[in-house]
């Protein structure tokens, strides 16, 4: 555990102005309270344990934590623009942090919202809107390629049979697709000293991967294998939950705010909040970054594909069929939306996914079991790449320039309102 010097908690009126320092002592205590009510809602916390005891020892009800986050939310802004930059970033971040933790508690208490109002409030985004014509026209051109005959969904799934790893050979693939993403992560970083993780193999979850972040730069990565595992998915979440995804991305924060600059705000994580977007998106983005053009796709056959016993000369094949799926990814959007409006019933919901995200039948159920827990933070997988990648890249063509704009996202407070790009 890291132990940040924390102020106590105001019980009478404040004889000073607050600072940054005392409001993000406030935001920490907001956010571990509301924990208390939203199982799920802190997914990682490294600050001081003892500020953790007072909270769980005397834990405000969800109203009176509303009522103190717009108190905080409008000092904030009666105060003065810093001129730093970092300072600057560090009170906006407050800002829209609060603003998604005080939305939370609307919703704790029984208001309703539409997907796109809860997604703009939590999460700082809104997913665009897609018609069915737009899958079609994605399908359609897999029919081209996909061999065989019937439909599209049943010939696609049946072709990804060649590429399921072994489950005797799973841990071997996963281990040295972590080495890999490691290796090509860290001459572009400054990796904390000692930073590691463990991967563990679970079961009856409604995710595919989750890291777990544990303080002092370590993770647990938990991997569910109720499924069939593909080979592609290898690369996919090590470096998704590893290098330079999640481990990475939380190991920055607290090596270059938590510990180096004292920010207690960022020793917790609320999931239904904006930073999930810069999150998440930045380790789907880190995918392109570890493995740029078709360094993926060589290094899958060459090295992947021989360690889990599949045959290489599949791998050209497979990763333009994959580059074609990969563009269905907003139809789980569509579906979500549809499903959480109740436009669409959960048996709906699952035929849609097979149809048109070409989704197998039980991970489909899995899914709308995934709608259900985390609503709409499925926007932040899909348009948070997108919008990750867009700031990136305008920082320039060379590895060099995106590797250090991808550098400052990970170190730096910065939220999907920063991430507009004229």
């Amino acid at each position: 555990m890291i132990f940040i010097a924390s102020c106590a908690t105001d019980t009478i009126q404040r004889s000073t102005p607050m600072t940054l320092d005392d409001i993000a002592n406030e935001y920490v205590r907001l956010v571990l309270a509301l924990g208390h009510h939203d199982e799920g809602y802190v997914d990682a916390y490294y600050g001081p344990e003892a500020l953790a005891r007072e909270v769980a020892a005397d834990t405000p009800d969800v109203a009176s934590i509303a009522v103190k986050a717009r108190s905080l939310i409008g000092t904030l802004e009666s105060m003065d623009e810093p001129g730093d930059e970092m300072l600057a970033l560090r009170r906006n971040y407050l800002v829209r942090q609060l603003r998604a933790l005080e939305f939370r508690t609307r919703m704790l208490r029984g208001e309703r919202f539409s997907f796109d109002e809860e997604s703009a409030a939590l999460y700082g985004a809104v997913a665009p809107h897609n018609d069915v014509a737009v899958f079609q026209r994605i399908i359609d051109r897999l029919d081209t390629i996909l061999p065989g005959t019937g439909p599209v969904a049943d010939r696609y799934l049946e072709f990804r049979r060649n590429f399921v790893i072994p489950p005797e050979k799973l841990d071997e693939v996963f281990v040295r697709s972590i080495e890999e993403c490691r290796a090509r992560t860290a001459p572009w970083l400054d990796l904390p000293q000692g930073e590691s993780f463990t991967v563990e193999y679970v079961g009856d979850k409604p995710w595919s991967g989750y890291n777990w972040y544990q303080g002092g730069f370590i993770s647990l990565i938990q991997v569910n294998a109720d499924y069939d595992i593909y080979v592609d998915r290898a690369i996919d979440l090590a470096c998704h939950e590893g290098y330079p995804g999640h481990h990475v991305y939380n190991a920055m924060l607290e090596k270059n705010l938590a510990r180096e600059r004292g920010w207690i705000e960022t020793t917790v994580y609320p999931l239904y909040s904006p930073q999930s977007l810069i999150a998440e998106g930045s380790a789907n983005y880190g995918i392109e970054m570890a493995f740029p053009g078709e360094e993926r796709t060589a290094f899958e056959r060459d090295v992947l594909y021989p360690i889990a016993g599949l045959d290489p000369g599949l791998a050209s094949r497979y990763a333009e069929v994959r580059a074609l799926v990969d563009q269905l990814g907003y139809a789980g959007n569509e579906a979500a939306r549809r499903y959480l409006d109740g436009e669409i019933s959960r048996e709906e919901a699952t035929e849609w996914l097979e149809t048109y995200a070409l989704s197998e039948p039980d991970r489909a159920a899995q899914r709308t079991r995934f709608f259900d827990t985390y609503r709409s933070y499925v926007i932040n997988y899909n348009l948070g790449k997108d919008l990750v990648r867009e700031w990136v890249e305008s920082h320039g063509d060379s590895q060099a320039a995106r590797w250090a704009a991808f550098r400052r996202l990970l170190s730096t407070p910065l939220l999907p309102q920063d991430l507009a790009v004229d």
